[in-house]
């Protein structure tokens, strides 16, 4: 958690919060904000935040004890403080978050991208492109936070309401132009980007994931929709006309909006040409004009990337040679379908690929430049979306030819019974290999390609940690793939693991 303050300019939250009730006061004016009890300091104004594990309502006597001169939050607290009282107290929250940073998005070229897959991958796309034409541009998503100058790790794919307004504060300050931010569906739903005005509102795609946090499906929609709701009144739309739910918001957007597609007709439209294990090439058509694209990252799904970032670039005014400069200069992004090489007769591919369409997406294009076999090892977290873990298991089974199941990040769950739940959606589960150590079933299936054979490693990409219970082990699978292909036997034969261990499904 920050804390967030200003020194000058204080908001009025009867100003900014025109829906609130006062309570003990008129107006309140606070120089520093926090939602976390334990970091308030005399004067703080204390945000009660309602939870789905605590209520910060709880809290509010702790925060008083602690010196809070003031609370915002969405019952009256019964004592004798001066309250501001709100319906949301999340999104008044990061209204008062950016206030308090000088509303730093008023100030920038705020693009915002959400999605079910290619957020991360089409956001750094963007900034390739944006930066190919001279802009300073910052980003922020599950690969870090770049203010133009530094960056800070990813706690949050989407930050937190009070982290996020600092960062896009130190964004302004150093001199950032532009700045390209992933959106989540939680942070949608939990209102962390209220106070933000986004210039543009990218949506990948739609399908299925995090119900086990949304519920139903039509909610997880309905989150993502909500990117729309924060536009500036000048603001624009991408979408992809292939996806029809994505598609599907502009029947309630009002505002000018610019469709990609590949399949049905689009405004920016691209032609797949030519694809091979290291590279792919497409031709990208914006209008009368069309562009070769050569880029080292391939499948049908980086294209839509590619072209989401391309609309974007080309609203802003770039022109189209440098758009597609941008798109060529991102040979990998970590974690997204990174090739691993060294040396090698066989292809190997790590992939962040956690969701059923994602991992059926990546099989399908490894798939089509692989002359042997396509193994492929994953598993799935634990203490999450349950449903999805068959249909793990089915996209798996249909799109390898063999496949090895392991733990993923178990968190409280055994792994054991996270693998039966996979298996449950193959047919034929017996002929699964079942390595409950990650680490040896990555060992075992590179020892088992042979020359002209494909390894997808799936479901971790890029996160370099997993976790046991409450404990955090460092584990990076690029690293075990390379290290294994360094030291193992290039040519494909049989390398010993030590530890195997199977079991019947």
């Amino acid at each position: 958690m920050q804390i967030c303050t200003v020194a000058k300019n204080l908001p009025s939250l009867r100003t900014l919060l025109p829906e609130a009730e006062f309570v003990g006061t008129d107006d309140i004016r606070p120089l520093r904000c926090t939602s976390d009890s334990r970091r308030v300091r005399p004067g703080d104004l204390f945000a009660a935040l309602p939870g789905s594990r605590h209520d910060g309502h709880t809290f509010i006597a702790e925060a008083l004890h602690r010196g809070a001169a003031a609370v915002l939050c969405e019952q009256p607290p019964g004592m004798n403080v001066p309250s501001c009282v709100v319906p949301h107290a999340r999104h008044a929250y990061g209204r008062v978050c950016q206030a308090l940073a000088g509303n730093p998005s008023f100030k920038l070229k705020l693009i915002g991208i959400t999605g079910t897959n290619g957020k991360t991958t089409t956001s750094c796309l963007l900034a390739s492109v944006l930066l190919k034409a001279g802009h300073r541009v910052g980003v922020l998503g599950t690969l870090g936070y770049f203010d133009g100058l530094e960056v800070d790790p990813s706690t949050h794919t989407t930050p937190p309401a009070d982290t996020l307004a600092p960062l896009l504060a130190r964004m302004v300050t150093n001199e950032c132009s532009h700045a390209v931010m992933e959106v989540s569906s939680h942070a949608l739903t939990q209102s962390r980007v209220a106070g933000v005005r986004f210039d543009v509102a990218c949506v990948t795609n739609v399908s299925r994931d995090h119900l086990d946090y949304h519920r139903s499906l039509d909610n997880y929609r309905l989150a993502k929709s909500k990117l729309f709701d924060y536009l500036a009144p000048e603001g624009f739309a991408v979408v992809n006309a292939d996806d029809p739910i994505a598609l599907g918001y502009l029947q309630h957007f009002t505002g000018p909006a610019l469709t990609i597609g590949i399949r049905r007709r689009a405004e920016i439209t691209a032609t797949p040409i030519e694809q091979f294990p290291s590279e792919q090439t497409f031709l990208l058509t914006a209008g009368s004009e069309s562009v070769p694209v050569r880029t080292r990252m391939i499948g049908t799904h980086h294209i839509y990337n590619c072209l989401t970032a391309a609309a974007v670039g080309l609203t802003y005014g770039i022109d189209l040679t440098t758009v597609v400069q941008g798109l060529e200069a991102v040979d990998y992004v970590p974690g997204r379908l990174q090739r691993i090489e060294c040396g090698q007769p066989f292809s190997v591919y790590v992939d962040f690929a956690d969701a059923p369409d994602a991992l059926a997406a990546s099989l399908l294009t490894l798939r089509k430049v692989t002359e042997g076999r396509l193994i492929c090892v994953f598993g799935a977290g634990g203490d999450c979306d349950r449903q999805t873990r068959s249909l793990l298991g089915r996209a798996a089974e249909k799109g390898a030819d063999r496949v090895v199941l392991t733990s993923d990040n178990p968190r409280p769950e055994l792994p054991r019974e996270t693998i039966h739940e996979i298996s449950a959606g193959f047919q034929r589960p017996a002929a699964a290999q079942i390595i409950v150590d990650r680490t040896e079933a990555i060992q075992l299936a590179l020892s088992q390609a042979q020359p002209g054979d494909c390894v997808l490693i799936a479901g971790k990409g890029n996160r370099d940690s997993r976790n046991f219970g409450d404990e955090q082990i460092a584990l990076d699978d690029r690293s075990i793939a390379e290290e294994w292909l360094r030291g193992g036997d290039a040519a494909g034969g049989r390398r010993p693991v030590a530890g195997e261990e199977q079991f019947e499904i």
